[in-house]
């Protein structure tokens, strides 16, 4: 396991690593500016859509494939691909077929959380780098594999952690990391997202068009449920992570980011559970309140409200950092800051402010874009991870902190987790939660 310390977080591969990743993706290390990227998409629907429209708005990169097991999805993909890009892509219900296209440069992965780990290794194998959507993984185990097949086979693997990526969000996190607010003691996570009740399916034939077993891939079989397909994969924990596997991530990566934590959190609570719906299929919990200490007593609680609610400290979706000096809200495109007993207000970043910043990181390209692409494409042509605005392993530490979480709430208790074994202390039952049980040939190896 690679140690996480900051100073081997940010190494770099040297002129041998990059004389390798040549061989194995036949390209010089460092592409022109003018070279052609081809990109294939994996999971077309929801954040795949979005990962398309990105990708389609970037010079010289090439939608060259769409990947899903659904293939009724394709026709209309397909076309709006044309009409973004002006021409038509392929298209691959198997995403080992798109890793034996020598053509293809980078593998964007934004199918379900259970898929995320296996895809981005079988890519990294491949010699194809990858944008790897949050969480990067469906368990804790799988998402260091992660790390260990990108560093291995030299990959650039951005983590589709985009807010990295926008200036409001740096500018917070400079801000927290100058001391004005002093020692930061505690941050509190909001994901207050209303939601309604999924209700309940039936077992029903597959229909025609989805191959089902690549669709299900590393979770064990089960009889086909509308109701546990699209989307709502997100509310089952064979496939899913719930909200705060769903929504967590952006917000525990920005905390571990203005904490300057290389590490995970050593003790671990969750409590929660499904109110108000009593007639639904889901599993997850729709409202869970988790609190994460850190060795040195930071604090960080994470939680998510699915139900209908207020918004605190007028955010409904955001954070809170409080320092031994004052405290920050950061939301709505914003950050703020309040000092003392009074709450006097200090120095802020309004929206307006923010939109200009991120219109000047897009060279005027426009609001709609996200940076956190753009990012992506500039490491991969300079095939250099520093770049990146988000590696994977930042990935893997703030998708960790939300797999904590559930494991907390899963098993009930109070949970020790030691941070270099990535194992939890004297608790066989939490630590079988750590991994899973992968269905033949969706194997994430030992050795990757």
């Amino acid at each position: 396991m690679e140690p996480i310390s900051r100073r081997k977080f940010v190494r770099t591969a040297g002129t041998a690593a990059a004389a390798v990743a040549a061989i194995r993706t036949g390209k010089a290390a460092g592409q022109s500016p003018n070279e052609t990227i081809n990109v294939a998409v994996v999971g077309i629907k929801s954040r795949g859509w979005q990962h398309i429209q990105n990708f389609c708005k970037i010079p010289n990169v090439v939608v060259k494939t769409l990947c899903d097991p659904d293939e009724n999805l394709f026709a209309e993909r397909v076309e709006d691909v044309e009409k973004l890009a002006g021409m038509r892509p392929g298209t691959a219900s198997d995403i080992r077929r798109v890793l034996d296209d020598k053509e293809i440069d980078a593998i964007s992965i934004a199918n379900q959380n259970h898929w995320h780990s296996l895809a981005a290794i079988w890519a990294c194998q491949a010699g194809k780098d990858v944008y790897l959507e949050k969480p990067i993984s469906h368990n804790i185990w799988e998402g260091r594999k992660v790390v260990e097949a990108a560093r291995k086979y030299e990959r650039i693997v951005q983590t589709g952690t985009q807010r990295r990526s926008e200036p409001y969000v740096k500018s917070a996190v400079d801000y927290l990391h100058s001391g004005a607010l002093g020692r930061i003691y505690m941050v509190r996570l909001l994901v207050f997202r209303p939601r309604e009740s999924i209700g309940r399916g039936k077992i029903e034939p597959i229909p025609p068009g989805i191959d089902y077993d690549l669709w299900l891939g590393p979770a064990p079989w089960r009889p086909f449920i509308a109701n546990r397909f699209h989307y709502n994969w997100h509310w089952f924990w064979d496939t899913g992570n719930g909200e705060t596997g769903n929504n967590g991530p952006h917000r525990t990566d920005i905390a571990r980011w203005a904490l300057q934590k290389y590490e995970h959190p050593r003790k671990i609570q969750s409590l929660g559970g499904i109110y108000g719906w009593t007639d639904s299929d889901q599993e997850t919990p729709n409202t869970q309140v988790s609190t994460m200490e850190y060795s040195d007593g930071t604090l960080v609680q994470l939680e998510v409200r699915n139900l209908y609610t207020n918004g605190e400290a007028g955010i409904g979706v955001g954070m809170l950092f409080y320092g031994t000096k004052g405290w920050m809200r950061v939301g709505g495109g914003k950050w703020e800051t309040f000092f003392g007993r009074e709450d006097e207000p200090g120095p802020s970043m309004t929206g307006k402010e923010a939109e200009e910043a991120l219109r000047d990181t897009l060279n005027t390209r426009g609001t709609d874009d996200e940076p956190h692409f753009f990012n992506f494409v500039d490491a991969v042509r300079a095939h250099d991870r520093k770049i990146l605005n988000a590696d994977v392993l930042e990935g893997h530490l703030s998708t960790s902190m939300c797999h904590l979480c559930n494991i907390a709430y899963r098993t009930g208790r109070t949970l020790v987790f030691d941070s270099e074994s990535e194992t939890f202390i004297g608790d066989e039952e939490a630590n079988r939660l750590v991994r899973r049980d992968y269905r033949y040939p969706f194997v994430v190896p030992e050795e990757v």
